[in-house]
């Protein structure tokens, strides 16, 4: 009785176990968390996980469940996606939880991360749409965009751009850095952008973004990859390192006299900045690039005692960054501004209010139209006072008369800059006529009508000497001026000015050059090598086909050179030898030596071969020709033969008659009611000559058709078809008698005619009952 009660007991927790195993088994169904049947294919399976990977992923769900649902129905996807896991499941109930996971952890993870999260042609869902909304979503660029704003846009200020996509996690990685980083470069005044490389494949693929995440520099223009660990310090030195080089100068007691003297020269205000950081702060580098065409910008030190001479000049406070510009006198700053925290947007209205100098020099076209603007109303008018006058020292009292004039009178409507009247001849003409005077200066206002170049303007009557007089009458026409603008009453068309300070061709050349070879350099050193594949086989199937090409032709010319020269036994006479070099020379031009013609002999060996078993639809060319003829023969028939090598169904053989001539013999009979041989057991036998013979054997049908050579005496003659009519005895005789190398090969002078025909099948065919062996 407890022996029955033990088993029963013992069935019971068996029972208890499989139960449990069952009940933990269907506890996780894959097909129940997909919401699919177990007869769906990959492609509901697929469909249905986008949908809930979509719906519960933890950057779009907050719930607090989203996370491990998530889990579950990525689960559910690699089980059912593979076929062996999802045939075990099916079988067996197996999940793959059995298998290690100790062991196998990373594998899985790794495997799991590949094959979900990078594979962007697979998933185009913006699982990550709700952080990029809140961080990304301002900064995001368009093709068009790109190319009309940011581009231009770049030759002022640098721009980082990142390139993410979808399931990107490294994405996720260094969102924190990029989220700091943009907040204080774009301060700094760099210019973010963002690509989302799923919705703007082609601007990704135009910047050469061909993963995910990508950081990338544009400036002038110019595209700059980012290679480093994404960290705060990496991506400001990468910035900084997009910046040239001499931007910035730095500026001590020895040189800031040299420094800003500079201004006449340039003609550009001198700006110096004043800290007590030893490198030059970033945000100083960018102000210089910004406004590197107007001003020029010095950095000074405070911790050094190379500049104590300047603090104490201008009386610098040394616990603030002091920044001070210079125009025409270099001894007293135009302008000063000093802050603790110096703000880009103090800088940049402290550099607008200060690009031009008081009476800056007209240089170029573009200086002309910012400081002498188009009048766009009544209300905006802006007149230039220009001083056209000489260069040099005899006119530096006028100029510094002019200047300290624009100095007291400096007022929104009214902008003073002077001209050299010999480097500016257009204009001077313009202004003051045909009738201009060397020694003189001369002083007119004028107003921009319209970016055309028409103006309207007025000469003040007397010279510009700089003196009191002078002075009286242009502030007396101003202030007329400001009440009746009738008083311009000139009108011209002005042409653009000269550029003054553009470098000579030469040095432009070399500019040019320099950027391009660092461009090469940067991508070579740099390159992203899926973009430059398309190049690099370019430049290797190039040099392939080059050498390829050259060494044929070298095959070719040993081969030509070998079949020409003749055994030492058969060395041809010297009339022969003359008689051959002449016959080459006239047909160089006629025919190219790149004539390569493959011919075999045709032998016992291969005569089974190359005949009797030659597949339907080919033919066998063979040229009959002897020991003592065979290299100028070979020659002729590979020229006349070379424009039919083309054809696949042809091939081309020699017969040595002094070896085979019986065999000749044999099927020249079949020959007879066409074109009639002498027979063959005349007295002439041995005697007969039929080198030159062609013969285009169809070892398949067993016929033949037959070319006879031409005689080289009585060729003026004979009919036009040579493969109908042929000589007598006497005839065949004659032939042999022409020994020069080039009468024999005039045998085959009609051969290229006899080819089209045979191609063309209308040329008469011998049959024969079969083919005779080659003995």
């Amino acid at each position: 009785m407890g022996h029955r009660r033990l088993r029963l007991l013992w069935r019971f927790l068996v029972f208890l176990i499989l139960a449990l195993q069952i009940l933990s088994a269907a506890d996780f169904d894959p097909y129940r968390v997909l919401g699919v049947s177990r007869t769906a294919n990959q492609a509901d399976i697929k469909k249905a996980y986008k949908k809930l990977a979509r719906e519960w992923h933890p950057d779009k769900n907050k719930n607090p469940g989203a996370e491990d649902k998530f889990i579950q129905v990525s689960k559910a996807y690699e089980i059912l996606s593979n076929e062996e896991k999802r045939t075990n499941y099916d079988r067996y109930g197996d999940v793959g939880d059995n298998q290690g996971y100790s062991q196998q952890q990373h594998h899985h993870f790794r495997h799991f991360h590949d094959s979900f999260y990078f594979d962007e042609s697979f998933f185009h869902f913006p699982f990550n749409s709700e952080r990029r909304d809140s961080t990304d979503e301002k900064y995001l660029l368009q093709f068009s965009h790109y190319i009309n704003d940011v581009v231009p846009d770049s030759f002022r200020k640098p721009y980082l751009i990142k390139i993410t996509s979808d399931w990107c996690f490294s994405c996720i990685h260094i969102e924190p850095v990029w989220k700091e980083v943009v907040q204080e470069l774009e301060g700094l005044g760099v210019g973010i952008g963002v690509v989302h490389a799923g919705y703007e494949r082609r601007l990704a693929h135009h910047l050469g973004a061909h993963s995910t995440p990508s950081i990338l520099g544009v400036i002038n223009g110019k595209i700059s990859f980012f290679h480093n660990a994404v960290l705060r310090e990496n991506l400001r030195h990468f910035v900084e390192s997009l910046l040239p080089g001499n931007l910035v100068d730095k500026i001590t007691d020895k040189n800031y006299v040299r420094f800003l003297s500079n201004w006449q020269q340039e003609n550009k205000p001198h700006v110096l900045l004043f800290d007590q950081m030893p490198p030059v702060p970033l945000i100083y580098k960018l102000t210089a690039f910004a406004y590197k065409d107007y001003l020029s910008f010095g950095y000074v030190d405070l911790g050094q005692r190379e500049t104590e001479q300047m603090s104490s000049q201008y009386n610098i406070n040394m616990y603030a960054p002091t920044m001070l510009v210079f125009k025409e006198h270099i001894h007293k700053p135009a302008d000063v501004v000093q802050a603790r925290g110096m703000k880009k947007q103090v800088i940049d209205d402290f550099i607008s209010t200060n690009k031009f100098l008081l009476a800056a020099r007209l240089t170029n076209q573009k200086l002309f139209q910012e400081l002498c603007p188009v009048r766009k109303s009544h209300r905006q008018r802006k007149y230039c006072v220009v001083l056209l006058t000489g260069e040099g020292e005899p006119f530096k009292k006028t100029y510094e008369s002019f200047l300290a004039f624009a100095s007291a009178n400096t007022k929104d409507t009214v902008r003073f800059v002077h001209a050299f009247k010999e480097r500016q001849q257009e204009l001077a003409i313009s202004l003051l006529g045909e009738d201009i005077k060397p020694g003189e200066s001369s002083v007119a206002i004028l107003e921009r009508r319209n970016s055309a170049g028409r103006i309207v303007h007025r000469t003040l009557a007397s010279v510009w000497s700089g003196s009191e007089e002078n002075k009286f009458a242009l502030l007396d026409f101003l202030d007329r001026l400001r009440k009746d603008p009738s008083l311009l009453s000139s009108e011209s068309i002005l042409t653009d000015l000269n550029d003054e300070l553009a470098p000579v061709f030469f040095l432009r050349w070399i500019y040019i050059a320099v950027d391009y070879w660092s461009d090469v350099w940067e991508s070579v050193l740099h390159n992203n090598w899926r973009e430059m594949m398309p190049l690099l086989s370019l430049i290797f199937s190039a040099l392939f086909i080059l050498f390829g090409t050259v060494i044929v032709q070298a095959f070719s010319d040993s081969s030509d050179e070998r079949d020409s020269v003749p055994s030492d036994k058969e060395e041809p006479s010297d009339k022969e030898k003359s008689s051959e070099t002449n016959f080459a020379k006239e047909n160089t031009s006629r025919v190219p030596k790149k004539g390569f013609v493959e011919v075999t002999e045709l032998t016992d060996v291969n005569y089974i071969s190359n005949l009797v078993r030659l597949r339907p639809g080919h033919m066998n060319v063979v040229l009959i020709l002897s020991s003592s003829t065979k290299a100028s023969l070979l020659q002729k028939f590979a020229q006349e033969v070379y424009t039919f090598t083309g054809s696949s169904s042809l091939h081309f053989s020699f017969l040595n008659l002094d070896k085979h001539r019986e065999w000749l013999e044999y099927l020249l009979e079949f020959a007879q009611d066409a074109a009639p041989i002498a027979y063959q057991y005349d007295e002439h036998f041995l005697e007969r000559d039929y080198t030159g013979y062609v013969l285009a054997l169809n070892g398949h049908k067993k016929y033949f058709c037959l070319f006879k050579a031409q005689s080289t005496l009585e060729d003026e003659k004979l009919s036009d078809e040579g493969e109908v009519c042929s000589p007598s005895g006497d005839s065949l005789r004659k032939i042999s008698l022409g020994s020069g190398a080039g009468h024999i090969k005039k045998k085959l002078n009609k051969l290229s005619l006899w080819m089209e025909r045979l191609l063309e099948g209308s040329l008469q065919r011998f049959y024969i009952p079969s083919w005779p062996s080659l003995d």
